[in-house]
């Protein structure tokens, strides 16, 4: 086996241990449930487009029983709007330090970092990624990010990198046959 495979399998395997542990997955907005891209209305509104089959992968966690939180660097009420249709109640915008307000959340829901995942794509992002159990980046991640991550995803932000996270989170707690198994049963 060459060497590269043999790292990035080594790494799979290291991810796949972290997320065992997981019960809080907090997510960045833009570049990660989101393209990154910033649309504004002529009467300064704004616009962001989110992934269904991301939100769809959100239930699944809500269902398993796992904490979600949003914790972002801009505030938005689109932002909010999304969180409320999805039911993700720890909604923190405006955060200029991510790791403290995931550390108050943790606190909060009498958790440990180790049992927190973030998935982040930008500087910003890296305090609280450097601190919890498992750091995911998506795939167009900032360089410095994705060296600092323990899983990337081969999904960009906003194109399902989040649901490819949920996904890796639930196989590794042997919970995702639970969540497909409602669309699977025969009618």
């Amino acid at each position: 086996m060459d060497a590269k495979l043999d790292t990035e399998l080594n790494a799979k395997s290291d991810a796949k241990s972290r997320a065992t542990h997981i019960k809080l997955v907090a997510f960045d907005i833009d570049g990660v449930m989101t393209d990154g891209g910033l649309h504004y209305t002529d009467d300064g509104g704004e616009l962001k487009t989110f992934n269904v089959q991301d939100g769809l992968g959100l239930k699944f966690m809500q269902r398993a029983g796992f904490e979600l939180a949003i914790v972002t660097g801009r505030t938005s009420g689109v932002v909010a709007a999304r969180a409320a249709d999805l039911g993700i109640t720890h909604v923190f915008q405006g955060v200029a330090d991510k790791r403290v307000a995931v550390s108050a959340l943790l606190e909060k829901l009498g958790l440990e970092w180790p049992e927190c995942a973030f998935m982040g794509d930008d500087a910003i992002d890296l305090p609280a990624m450097s601190k919890c159990g498992l750091a995911i980046a998506p795939a167009n991640a900032r360089p410095i990010v994705k060296q600092h991550a323990h899983l990337i995803t081969d999904a960009s932000g906003g194109q399902g990198a989040v649901r490819e996270a949920i996904e890796f989170i639930l196989a590794a707690q042997d919970k995702l046959d639970a969540a497909f198994a409602p669309y699977l049963m025969p009618q």
